[in-house]
């Protein structure tokens, strides 16, 4: 049997408004709600799933997006037309800046629970 990732549940203050975030930014669709989850399909099949807890039980984790060039372009179009806050780097000493690691092109954001999201169009190690 081959091991593959299924699903992740993340922890946000506000499951609906997190989900939407994230599908909107990186034009996906939202499934349906179940139970206390509201999961965002990605296209190799993993659900994360949205969940709504106290604030301060969240602890911050970090996801990272592989996209495509044309879908870096719509993403970091919808992140500069909201008006979020974007990094080149993990450690945000680069605001307002993108980076472009491994010959692709990369940007940190935080989501509304706090999270850092990440998107990159080329794998680290420039791996495909």
């Amino acid at each position: 049997m081959s091991v593959e990732l299924n699903h992740t549940i993340i922890h946000s203050r506000d499951n609906r408004e997190s989900a939407e975030f994230l599908a909107h930014l990186l034009g996906l669709i939202i499934g349906t709600e179940w139970g206390p989850f509201i999961p965002v399909v990605l296209a190799n099949g993993v659900t994360l799933d949205f969940a709504t807890v106290p604030a301060g039980s969240i602890t911050v984790q970090h996801y990272a997006f592989l996209i495509s060039e044309a879908e870096f372009d719509t993403a970091f179009g919808r992140i500069e037309e909201q008006g979020i806050d974007y990094y080149a780097d993990p450690h945000r000493r680069h605001p307002g800046e993108i980076n472009h690691n491994d010959g692709g092109r990369g940007v940190y954001f935080p989501d509304p629970s706090g999270h850092g999201m990440e998107l990159i169009t080329r794998p680290y190690g420039g791996w495909s």
